[in-house]
């Protein structure tokens, strides 16, 4: 795979073909979910970022990767327990049906903290004029 892609466009076409209808479909829910945020190419992957890096996704061998580890939603960790990689990372078998679903919900937390932490920014710069 191009390591090295521009774009998010030419990371997934650079991808394996098996975890390309994933990127597609998670791109999607995050963009979705977040329609204000920007797509980016960080750390050679793809990323949605608004007022901070929302998520970071990534093919790999035999898994979809998705960056960083998600916080703040009890029932939510729960269910991704089975998902999880070293440092809290989520890794998706490409081998099993990806889970949807749980991305929805991913994507809809890390919408809501993103739009939580640039409320406190506003309020943040307002104080300190």
């Amino acid at each position: 795979m191009d390591s090295k892609a521009a774009t998010i466009d030419t990371y997934i076409a650079a991808s394996p073909p098996a975890a390309q209808p994933a990127l597609h479909r998670i791109r999607e829910i995050f963009c979705g979910a977040a329609p204000d945020a920007e797509e980016t190419i960080s750390y050679r992957m793809p990323a949605i970022q608004g007022h901070g890096i929302l998520v970071y996704f990534a093919a790999f061998k035999n898994h979809i990767g998705i960056f960083p580890p998600i916080k703040g939603d009890v029932r939510l960790d729960e269910a991704l327990a089975r998902y999880r990689g070293s440092n809290g990372n989520l890794r998706f078998p490409l081998d099993e049906p990806i889970p949807y679903g749980l991305i929805e919900r991913i994507a809809q937390l890390r919408a809501k903290q993103d739009q939580t932490k640039a409320t406190t920014q506003k309020r943040s710069k307002r104080s300190r004029t």
